[in-house]
């Protein structure tokens, strides 16, 4: 197969910066190339030393003065909520009872799941989402459906059929045992085909009885090295009723410990309102809060706590994500865009190439797939994106007056939408021209 090489600035995250000042977290060329083949990155660095290692025929593309990241990861999203978006409600609760369990029963047709899933990967990647993780609905032709696009999109993808089988629509329930067997299948049928990840998803503890969480607990047993994700204290209304079902629980948190569903690939939604006990057993196994700043704001849920969540002694892994449905954007840029602005009203500061890490290498790193995703690291997925900061008239007003990295960054995160995704690359293949 023929070789490709990509030019123009280059831009991959080493670690999490310290600071605007931190040049060592980062790799930035100026004038720098990849060398794609086979879907993965051969090389990376300057152009002339990356077009040096070139042999034989290339193809060269040429994406100068834009900007080439990796892509942007998700790391929480629904797939089944895409028509559920924008729709008025009063809280979470209301909201989820209201538009999106309706929504949800019709994702047992496999004519809906499948066109749903066509749109939501064009939106992943109009967007520059490269990864997702994505709960699915009830229904294994939800399941089915995602996993198929995805393979034939041959993108890196982790998600799940959702296990709920109490306080949602008849249409929505399974039962413990139907839970375990499907899950098990899905598993069988799609974990490791093509670039395909199975995620272990109770949705929340509301929505499953004791018996549904221990075969949840049964699974995360047998597959430990499956990816676990739900949701915790995301609405204080929430909070208590789950507390009121599991009264044999210390908090929230404690519900999922009991289960044995913490752990380093354990993925868990919102996480505002968060205990210092349940903070510490969070950071004691390596479960990650996932952020999903547009969705909070929409809801009204609460302001997450990022820098105290950090910074504290047993510090807590973070992720972020865009929550689609409840979040009210698929760009990840808006997503940061927010999330600063929640920061900002908890008088902390959050600054661009923190923003960026997050959407990149932290993420991936969130996942367990920083060997594969999250950098331009020779060897790994050849998934990036590029990014144009004057891609509208009033972002290319603005852009006249950029002077450094940071600036640019937070122009695209402030002002940035679809728009601002100049390309995304796939496994080294550009996957946004000609969407419509």
């Amino acid at each position: 197969m023929t070789a490709t090489l990509i030019r123009g600035r280059t831009l991959s995250f080493k670690r999490a910066p310290a600071g605007l000042e931190d040049k060592h977290a980062y790799a930035y060329e100026p004038d720098g190339a990849l060398l794609i083949e086979d879907g993965l990155i051969l090389a990376s660095g300057s152009y002339d030393a990356v077009k040096a290692k070139a042999a034989g025929d290339i193809t060269e593309i040429d994406h100068r003065p834009h900007l080439i990241l990796p892509g942007f990861i998700d790391t929480h999203l629904h797939f089944p909520q895409m028509q559920v978006i924008g729709s008025y409600a009063a809280n979470l609760l209301e909201w989820l009872n209201t538009y999106t369990f309706p929504e949800e029963c019709r994702f047992v047709e496999t004519a809906h799941a499948e066109r749903i899933a066509t749109h939501f990967f064009d939106e992943m990647v109009r967007h520059g989402t490269t990864t997702a993780v994505a709960y699915c609905s009830v229904h294994k032709t939800s399941a089915d459906a995602f996993f198929a696009e995805a393979l034939r999109r041959n993108m890196r993808m982790v998600a799940g059929k959702v296990m709920m089988d109490r306080n949602a629509p008849q249409g929505l329930l399974d039962t413990p045992e139907m839970a375990y067997d499907e899950t098990r299948a899905v598993i069988d049928q799609w974990h490791g085909k093509g670039r395909n990840h199975v995620a272990i998803t109770p949705r929340f503890a509301i929505t499953s009885t004791p018996e549904q969480m221990s075969a949840a607990q049964a699974l995360v047993r047998e597959f430990p090295d499956l990816h676990v994700q739900t949701h915790l204290s995301e609405n204080r209304d929430e909070i208590d009723f789950t507390c009121s079902l599991y009264p044999e629980a210390a908090d929230y948190t404690d519900v999922y410990a009991r289960y044995g569903l913490l752990g380093p690939k354990t993925l868990l939604g919102h996480c505002i309102h968060l205990s210092e006990r349940e903070m510490d057993v969070m950071s004691e196994t390596g479960s990650i809060a996932v952020h999903c700043p547009t969705s909070n704001l929409f809801l009204g849920s609460g302001l997450f706590p990022l820098k105290k969540l950090v910074g504290r002694d047993k510090a807590v892994r973070i992720a972020v994500a865009t929550d689609i449905g409840g979040g009210s954007s698929y760009s990840m840029l808006r997503t940061m865009d927010e999330a600063y602005k929640i920061q900002q009203l908890q008088a902390e500061r959050l600054n661009p190439l923190e923003s960026f890490y997050y959407m990149t290498l932290g993420n991936a790193r969130a996942l367990s797939l920083d060997n594969k995703i999250g950098t331009l690291e020779p060897g790994t997925d050849a998934d990036f994106i590029v990014l144009n900061m004057a891609a509208t008239p009033a972002t290319a007003l603005k852009a006249e007056v950029v002077n450094s990295l940071a600036d640019e960054l937070f122009l695209l995160q402030t002002m940035g939408d679809d728009r601002a995704i100049a390309e995304t690359y796939v496994a080294g293949v550009a996957a946004k021209t000609g969407l419509a």
